[in-house]
């Protein structure tokens, strides 16, 4: 069943922007053809098991293409992928493009519970897994939650042990097919190569549905297009600077917007390498400074705790490490301070965004550091954003309110909830749920939350969504997930539960077991369990979580 998704695209949106110069027509795969053609033999990706160059990724890609053809996926199919940061990933998600079908990664922390709901909510057709990665077992996963997934035609098993799949991208016996035979088979020899140039999608199309951490009870499916995505990535050169001598680099996973925008498809449209790091390790990435000459990086500001942390006392040479753009949390003083000090010729900022929005804002280099350390940044070209009081009306520099955007990197809608695009959007501004100011230089400073998420590590963990979950639990008779401070992380949660009446107090044990047989994913885990006699409540029975965390700062 070929998916269609509801937007909030009108002429007039697509006139404006396009007249603009932000919306451009182009996909990613435009760029690929264009650096294939120019620079075929150059290093485009490097991962923990092989490099590729932009003529061979090409090639893979197309390969790919056909083959998802020749399996029955077409134009407006959703393909879901949950891969580590692997050049499969890469080439997957530019086979799934070049055909006009959907993207749907998956970070590779979900399981059963997430991994069920997203792929019915989207009609995922096909969806391509490790066979194991960190020790987990993605088929079995796959295997548990197929029978709520009607759509659901074709797994593709990266890593298959050798002689589980049988031949010419056959099924094996368990239903699956083998990625590397797969993609070894001459689908071109079956399926004409120009095809493929007939296929290309209207950039004003949606090519991805991407999950964000649901504040409602469940994850939301952010739509973005060809033209939101490539106009999310147009302005950098220019801000950042990119030149011949370039190298990125992304730890963070591809399946997170960042990870997607600035590892996936950055390098690829500014011709550029970019390393792919699969398992956060400091040590490791000074090492791959050293061996690529790494030079931008992006990532959530315990990365850069870490970095510093590993950069006292390594010997590797770190000396082309020029930006560091910290996203998901504050970055301390003093660990600007630290960081040049230790590495003086790496810029850091800072910047704020969403799954919705991209990037929106990001520091300038040659800030002045209090501009880095007490700001969020300042928008992108295109950008803009506003606070607005309770009337919705804008307030003035400097005063708190309701942060809004307005520009064309902010998401098209939600997959099959239109009534949460429509209420996420006022006049044409998008609601992001964060309370802000912004100083009389344009630079914006998130000042808290009016969404219940706790953001552990640049994660956004949904707190309405793990309650809902831990309410099924028999012995708890009522709850609240809250976060305390964490230095490195910036926040940590905390189950504070009250128990039924001869009931066993829950252990973080039990906790931890429960979540677990519910298919949670690890992260979404609270790191504390406080068992308490009532929670505090309104008059009218409201649980009031800002006296549940006076009562939890101590719980570490």
């Amino acid at each position: 069943m070929t998916t269609t998704f509801e937007t909030r695209l009108t002429p007039d949106l697509v006139r404006h922007y396009t007249d603009a110069g932000y919306w451009t027509d182009r996909v990613i795969t435009d760029f690929l053809d264009e650096h294939a053609g120019a620079t075929p033999d150059a290093t485009a990706f490097v991962d923990s098991r092989r490099s590729i160059t932009f003529g061979e990724l090409k090639q893979e890609a197309d390969r790919c293409a056909l083959g998802l053809l020749e399996l029955g996926v077409g134009p407006g199919d959703v393909v879901s992928f949950q891969l580590p940061n692997w050049i499969e990933w890469i080439v997957l998600h530019l086979a799934v493009t070049r055909i006009g079908a959907v993207n749907n990664p998956l970070i590779p922390i979900y399981r059963d519970r997430e991994v069920g709901f997203m792929m019915e909510l989207v009609g995922s057709k096909l969806v391509v897994v490790p066979r194991e990665f960190r020790g987990y077992d993605y088929p079995g996963m796959v295997e548990r939650v197929r029978p709520q997934l009607p759509d659901l035609e074709h797994v593709l098993v990266v890593d298959r042990p050798a002689g589980a799949a049988s031949s010419d991208g056959a099924a094996s016996t368990d239903g699956t097919l083998d990625w590397d035979e797969f993609l070894a088979t001459p689908w071109e020899e079956r399926r004409d190569p120009a095809e493929l140039a007939a296929l290309r999608p209207d950039p004003n199309d949606v090519t991805l549905v991407i999950f964000t951490s649901g504040t409602t009870g469940e994850p939301k499916g952010v739509l973005h297009t060809h033209n939101t995505l490539v106009a999310a990535n147009n302005p950098l050169p220019q801000r950042l600077g990119i030149d011949a001598d370039t190298v990125f680099h992304m730890a963070s996973t591809l399946a997170h917007l960042t990870g997607f925008l600035y590892g996936a498809r950055l390098g690829i449209q500014n011709g550029r390498p970019c390393v792919l790091q699969d398992v956060w390790d400091a040590t490791r990435f000074c090492e791959l400074v050293e061996e690529h000459r790494v030079s931008y990086t992006s990532a959530a500001t315990p990365f850069l705790h870490d970095l510093l942390q590993t950069a006292a006392s390594t010997d590797r040479d770190l000396s082309s490490l020029r930006l560091f753009c910290c996203m998901g949390a504050p970055i301390p003083r003093v660990m600007v301070r630290r960081a040049q000090e230790l590495l003086p010729g790496m810029t850091v900022l800072g910047g704020w965004g969403q799954t919705e929005n991209a990037l929106v804002t990001l520091g300038i280099p040659g800030d002045p550091e209090a501009k880095i350390v007490e700001t969020d940044g300042y928008p992108w070209p295109g950008m803009s954003i506003r606070v607005v009081g309770p009337d919705g009306q804008p307030r003035a520099a400097t005063e708190e309110g309701a942060l809004q955007v307005e520009g064309p990197f902010v998401t098209v809608g939600y997959a099959h909830r239109p009534q949460l695009t429509e209420q996420a959007f006022h006049d044409g501004w998008f609601d992001t749920g964060d309370l802000a100011t912004i100083d009389e230089d344009g630079y914006v400073k998130i000042v808290g939350r009016t969404k219940d998420i706790i953001i552990r590590g640049g994660e956004n963990i949904p707190v309405a969504y793990v309650e809902n979950i831990l309410y099924e639990h028999p012995d708890i008779e009522s709850l609240a997930v809250v976060g305390i401070p964490d230095p490195r992380l910036q926040e940590q949660a905390v189950l504070v539960c009250q128990m039924r009446d001869g009931t066993e107090p829950l252990t973080l044990e039990s906790l931890r077991a429960f979540l677990g047989e519910k298919g949670v994913a690890k992260q979404y885990w609270p790191e504390h369990v406080r068992v308490v006699d009532a929670l505090p409540r309104t008059a009218s029975g409201k649980i009031q979580k800002f006296k549940v965390r006076d009562t939890v700062k101590d719980a570490r």
